[in-house]
């Protein structure tokens, strides 16, 4: 007995959605208690996930950002706008950016990967796939540690550059006449895998943020 259109339809959605639970819940982001950073540029939770799983690999220089705001040594007045701190990367120059021609991002890259089962999948159930598609590029981690809080102040983001908001510059501010500590963490991702790096500071960057007299 030949099956009904709606029998194969169901079979094809059951099908989808069983492929993609045990894939939604491998993708989720790490546990932290400090939670997960703020995100720029094109950065994600899962690229971010790439550089948590990395931390405990040796510290490697070799190819450190070159943090060129703030500088070590730099004060802010309590007063201040919130500043933008900029960075250069050996990364941005010596490896192709999304979009460009090479080797490490084949036309498409960024948008192929998707099966048609999780195609059909987010069809039938847009929410069950909630991931952005996989990043490919070099990537910054920003890490403001601040005395007396235990989790650091941070940035994921694919800019040479954080413009900082309000919020969290009024917390910075909060701890006025203390050193707080900048450390950049870079690597190269493929499809969200380091094929790069990563790379971090040899000292990290020390400024303070001075408040009225």
């Amino acid at each position: 007995m030949k099956p009904s259109p709606r029998t194969i339809l169901w079979t094809l959605t059951s099908a989808a959605v069983l492929a993609l639970t045990p894939a939604c819940g491998d993708d989720d982001p790490p546990e932290s208690s400090c939670g997960e950073p703020l995100y720029g540029g094109d950065a994600t939770d899962e690229a971010w996930r790439a550089l948590v799983d990395a931390e405990g690999r040796p510290v490697d220089s070799t190819q450190a950002v070159t943090l060129s705001l703030p500088a070590t040594g730099t004060t802010y007045a309590t007063s201040d706008a919130p500043p933008r701190w900029t960075w250069t990367s050996p990364l941005a120059s010596a490896l192709p950016r999304p979009g460009a021609s090479s080797p490490f991002t084949p036309p498409g890259a960024r948008d192929a990967g998707r099966s048609v089962l999780a195609r059909l999948g987010e069809w039938v159930l847009p929410t069950a796939h909630a991931h952005l598609p996989p990043f490919t590029g070099d990537i910054y981690y920003v890490k403001v540690s601040v005395p007396g809080r235990e989790c650091p102040v941070e940035m994921l983001t694919s800019n040479l550059e954080w413009q900082l908001d309000a919020a969290t510059w009024d917390l910075l501010k909060a701890h006025p006449a203390q050193d707080l500590r900048i450390q950049v963490v870079s690597a190269y991702l493929l499809q969200n895998r380091i094929t790069e790096g990563p790379y971090q500071l040899a000292t990290p960057v020390t400024f303070r943020i001075q408040g009225a007299p």
